[in-house]
């Protein structure tokens, strides 16, 4: 079923949206729980919770053309929420040490959250990816949005294991310059 009928399935309250969701994302949604979290269980979860949050949300919102980054936002966020917690706990997960990595380019004070809630950040974050070669945007976002770890970023795209990490220390040192050169510092 199309991405549409899905949707218009959500749109006339029909059940039956939920399990056409699953069956044409559910494997990738768990996917993408499970690389932020390591725990099966909990990806199932989290899966379950994205279609909750999905009938929920539609509508008012009618991601025809963008169902899967629609309901891959939920299922990630819902995947950091309980990361955070479990880290909270003393619990190690890979969100931890990417935050770590990204946090020495993204600033976290007060003055840069508000800046952020007006979209000023994701504008320079969407130029910077806009003006970086298409490999390495595929490899940032791989990396950094879908949790995949360095090896198979490497395998997806060719490179050797130290070519990915290089690459990704670089393109971390040039957001940081040109988050900088916007006023923003870490």
């Amino acid at each position: 079923m199309e991405d549409t009928e899905i949707v218009d399935l959500y749109l006339a309250r029909d059940e039956t949206a939920i399990g056409e969701t699953a069956l044409r994302y559910g494997a990738r949604l768990r996917r993408l729980a499970a690389r932020i979290l390591e725990d099966e269980n909990a990806a199932e979860e989290c899966e379950n919770d994205t279609y909750m949050q999905a009938w929920g949300l539609i509508p008012p919102h009618e991601p025809r053309t963008y169902l899967f980054a629609f309901l891959g936002r939920i299922t990630r966020h819902l995947a950091i929420d309980e990361c955070r917690k479990r880290s909270s706990r003393k619990r190690r997960a890979p969100f931890c040490e990417l935050t770590r990595e990204m946090g020495e380019c993204i600033p976290s004070d007060e003055r840069a959250e508000e800046r952020l809630e007006a979209g000023e950040l994701r504008r320079i974050l969407d130029e910077f990816l806009a003006g970086i070669p298409e490999a390495q945007r595929n490899v940032f976002v791989r990396r950094y949005w879908y949790f995949d770890p360095v090896r198979e970023i490497a395998a997806r795209y060719g490179f050797t294991q130290s070519k990915v990490k290089t690459m990704l220390f670089r393109l971390r040192l040039s957001l940081r310059e040109r988050l900088e050169k916007e006023g923003y510092s870490p």
